[in-house]
């Protein structure tokens, strides 16, 4: 991989193209979980890729390249839901959900309820953390807050989670 990442930053377009495809998934699912729509998240994917071929060489440690992209992600994930903001949403967002095989509708949908009521900061830690898999260090490397920070944060987005899940109907 680090071979791949020094070839890309000499301007090896192959070799970007070869990394690039090796995380798409990982970008892609990162975006999705954000902007809740394939759509948009495959813009976003888009948008990284020409961000991260235009930036390659600002990468300074070849083994971070996920994480690099990750970061990438999430800030081109933001920016358009902040852009978003604006615009008025016609489709409620259950309907998506009509005619899906999925058995427990009602409880992805308070999942994704009990998500949206988290910060920013917090949604993305428990994101990083949970999702991905990422240690505490890694998750406070990504977004660039010490490691305290990122555990208080992520232990304050739990309680918040068991808080607005007990006060649905789901909690047992």
């Amino acid at each position: 991989m680090k071979r791949l990442v020094k070839k890309a930053q000499k301007g090896n377009d192959q070799a970007f193209l070869q990394l690039f495809q090796h995380f798409e998934q990982d970008v892609y699912r990162m975006a999705y979980v954000y902007v809740k729509n394939k759509e948009d998240a495959l813009d976003i994917v888009q948008e990284v890729a020409y961000q991260s071929f235009k930036k390659i060489d600002t990468l300074k440690h070849p083994e971070y390249i996920k994480t690099w992209l990750i970061r990438i992600t999430i800030n081109c994930a933001t920016n358009l839901l902040r852009k978003n903001q604006k615009v008025i949403h016609l489709k409620p967002d259950h309907e998506e959900y009509i005619g899906a095989e999925e058995e427990d509708l009602s409880l992805s949908m308070t999942l994704r309820d009990v998500m949206d009521h988290l910060e920013a900061d917090e949604k993305n830690i428990v994101l990083l953390r949970f999702y991905h898999h990422y240690t505490f260090q890694e998750v406070a490397d990504l977004l660039e807050l010490p490691l305290g920070t990122a555990k208080t944060t992520l232990y304050r987005a739990i309680r918040k989670l068991r808080y607005e899940l007990k006060e649905s109907e789901w909690y047992e």
